[in-house]
């Protein structure tokens, strides 16, 4: 028995020490720095155990465990010169030889021959590479890893020519015990790593890479786990939040913000004037959250209490002096709040529906005054269809853009349309004037709440087709992960509403509509390839949207396809279509109906119009033809009812009785019959069962 090799394996750390990164992207950074070390290894040939990550403001890292000193040998394989080329007449290596022998490390005689797939035979090499040491793969795959970044901007510092999302200042790597040789972006590697910059400001020796997390936390006062210190962070806020008889106001985005922003996290509570409480709780949240990365706290029933929970990146033996500080901030960003709140409830929000026509939109789309006009034009058509309340939606249109204008939106721009419907309240506006203001703006985000009216989902899809149409019109549609338009959350908007709200809404037509309305210099004589190419982008958002759950679900693409190629007018009655075909698919006739279909649809593609004949009694002689012609007969109206009354998996249990017929006329009849009205009428037949079954879908899109 041949004796197991012990193979010699070490763990590695890999710090990478900077300026204070940015903290909406480190979680993100950190996560592709990780998977970067991991990729490149695994292409090196290379096996090892867990990879644990790490970022902080101020360092990246990564941990990989039970990494080989030594990469594996490596079976090399290389074709070399024709052998046509390789020698001359006299039967000499050429220099074509000679070079390929070198490069392998073997003399030409120990070159052996093979041919490829046209029978031409070449020189070939193939032999065993000795892996190299693993130490020196790293810097190289470390710089790659690093290049491959999410950094959308990369920036230079001092004299040298790297380049980083960042300054470095520091690198670590260790293999081992040992230090890796080499540098990454201009920094030479070592084992010294930096804790806190103000607790722990000396050099920090690492042992070992096993031994990281726990020198920074216990020498350097830092937690160099994300999620650690995400979830102390919270622990801490909820805690402090309790001890104030309130609850804190976390969300996943603060959470992870804050998280970014501190080494060593130490929760401290601060208070505010009670007289800031009526303000509108967004605008307090606002203050509080995203502009002071502060935690807001409310009582048992979600009212707002004057207290808020901010995070030290230190622990001070003075906190009474860090809590006034805080304290002292959000004060004056609060009394603006006031003095904006009451400075615009001096006139009524209707005032400020003029100057809509001075503020611009987009330079070559125009003004907000012009946009509110094509959006209520838009939206009075959705109204109609939807049986939202035609006067309330003409009112919410002329005042869902009014509070662009108000100081308060001004400040905290996040606030659009919430301001709004503040505003329509106290200025006597309805309640659906009001809600619809604030919704016009929703969905902005996955998962966020959508309109609570349908006087909210017509002015709501309204302004986003409009949204749509002008950027598509002026040829700024999305490219690649580039939409600084939101392009791709309007078009979801648009579906999520329709879809969840069960709209029965002409989308085409919408889309023809919100295209028109836009200036006639923009769009010229281009209107339809406009329309169609938003129509085909919002489709495509639908698509993903659908194939995102096909696991759940069951839908794949070919069913998309399918339903989308019968053209339904509504998304409801689309979703409705999708999930009949999930049911047939899945049914004992599905297939063989798909695989019927598709040849029906090969037969008529080749029939050159053949199939515009109407069927003939008297021409069908074959018994199987007649059969099918008698099924389709009996089966015809039952079908249509059930398709007019959206029940299409009804519809498609009645057609499924055709299969025994479908079966049999493809096995006992001839279509392509020599005589040519034979034949015509064959075809005809046949276009009349896929004509039949496309009232649901074009079933030859499925695989069969």
């Amino acid at each position: 028995m041949k004796p197991r090799v012990r193979v010699e394996r070490h763990d590695l750390l890999i710090e990478l020490g900077t300026e204070e990164l940015p903290p909406k992207a480190l979680s993100a950074l950190e996560h592709s720095f990780a998977e970067g070390v991991r990729t490149r290894l695994g292409q090196a040939g290379l096996t090892f155990g867990a990879v644990e990550s790490f970022a902080t403001p101020r360092r990246l890292a990564v941990l990989v465990r039970r990494l080989p000193a030594q990469q594996p040998d490596q079976t090399v394989k290389r074709r070399g010169p024709p052998v046509t080329a390789a020698f001359d007449a006299s039967g000499a290596a050429t220099r074509a030889a000679a070079g390929f022998a070198h490069s392998n490390g073997v003399a030409v005689e120990a070159l052996a021959r093979e041919r490829d797939s046209k029978g031409i035979e070449y020189l070939s090499f193939e032999g065993v590479r000795s892996g190299a040491p693993t130490v020196s793969l790293i810097p190289a795959l470390v710089q790659q890893s690093l290049e491959a970044l999410p950094i959308p901007k990369r920036m230079r510092w001092g004299a040298g020519e790297a380049q980083f999302v960042r300054p470095v200042h520091w690198l670590v790597m260790l293999f081992g015990r040992e230090v890796v040789a080499g540098q990454v972006l201009g920094v030479p590697a070592g084992n010294l790593s930096y804790g806190h910059r103000f607790m722990a400001p000396a050099p920090l020796r690492i042992s070992s890479p096993a031994q990281y997390a726990k020198t920074l936390q216990a020498r350097g006062k830092v937690i160099a786990a994300f999620a650690e210190r995400r979830e102390r962070i919270r622990s801490q806020v909820e805690a402090l939040a309790a001890s104030l008889n309130g609850r804190a106001i976390v969300s996943d985005a603060l959470l992870d913000e804050v998280t970014a922003l501190v080494e060593w996290p130490v929760a401290l509570a601060g208070h505010f004037d009670t007289r800031f409480l009526s303000l509108p709780r967004e605008v307090l949240i606002s203050t509080l959250q995203d502009h002071q990365r502060y935690f807001a706290v409310e009582d048992r029933d979600g009212t707002l209490l004057s207290s808020f929970i901010t995070i030290s990146n230190i622990e001070s033996p003075d906190e009474p002096v860090v809590r006034a500080g805080n304290e002292r901030v959000v004060r004056p960003r609060l009394s603006d709040a006031a003095f904006f709140w009451e400075q615009d409830r001096r006139q009524p929000l209707s005032a400020r529906q003029a100057g809509l026509d001075a503020v611009t939109f987009q330079a070559q789309l125009g003004s907000q005054g012009a946009r509110a006009g094509r959006i209520g034009r838009l939206a009075g058509i959705i109204a109609a269809a939807t049986g939202a309340d035609a006067a309330a939606t003409a009112r919410a249109s002329q005042l869902a853009k009014c509070d662009l204008l108000t100081a308060m939106v001004g400040e905290f721009p996040e606030l659009q349309g919430i301001m709004g419907r503040y505003y329509a309240l106290a200025d006597g506006e309805s309640a659906v004037v009001a809600d619809a203001i604030r919704d016009h703006y929703l969905p902005r985000g996955a998962g966020d709440a959508l309109p609570a009216s349908a006087v909210g989902d017509a002015l709501a899809i309204a302004d986003k087709l409009d949204t749509l149409a002008g950027i598509f019109a002026i040829g700024q549609k999305p490219s690649g992960t580039r939409d600084p338009f939101g392009l791709r959350r309007a078009a979801i908007g648009v579906l999520r509403i329709a879809l969840e709200h069960a709209l029965s809404l002409d989308l085409g037509e919408l889309v023809h509509q919100a295209v028109n309305e836009q200036s006639p210099s923009i769009i010229q004589d281009r209107a339809p390839l406009i329309a169609k190419e938003m129509f085909d982008y919002i489709t495509e958002r639908l698509r993903a949207q659908y194939l995102e759950r096909s696991a759940e679900t069951g839908i794949t693409t070919e069913m998309f396809d399918a339903v989308l190629a019968a053209q339904p007018r509504s998304l409801p009655d689309f979703d409705a279509r999708l999930r009949a075909m999930v049911r047939f698919v899945a049914s004992p006739e599905g297939v063989s109906l798909a695989a019927a279909n598709k040849r029906i649809a090969n037969i008529l593609r080749k029939s050159d119009g053949g199939a515009a004949h109407i069927v003939s009694s008297e021409l069908l002689l074959h018994e199987a033809e007649r059969e099918l012609h008698g099924a389709l007969q009996n089966v015809r109206e039952r079908a249509l009812r059930a398709v007019d009354a959206r029940l299409y998996a009804q519809g498609l249990e009645i057609l499924s009785t055709l299969r025994p017929q479908i079966d049999t006329f493809f096995e006992k009849v001839l279509v392509n019959d020599a005589d040519q009205a034979l034949r015509n009428n064959r075809i005809a037949l046949l276009a009349e069962v896929r004509t039949l079954f496309g009232h649901v879908a074009d079933l030859s899109r499925l695989p069969g």
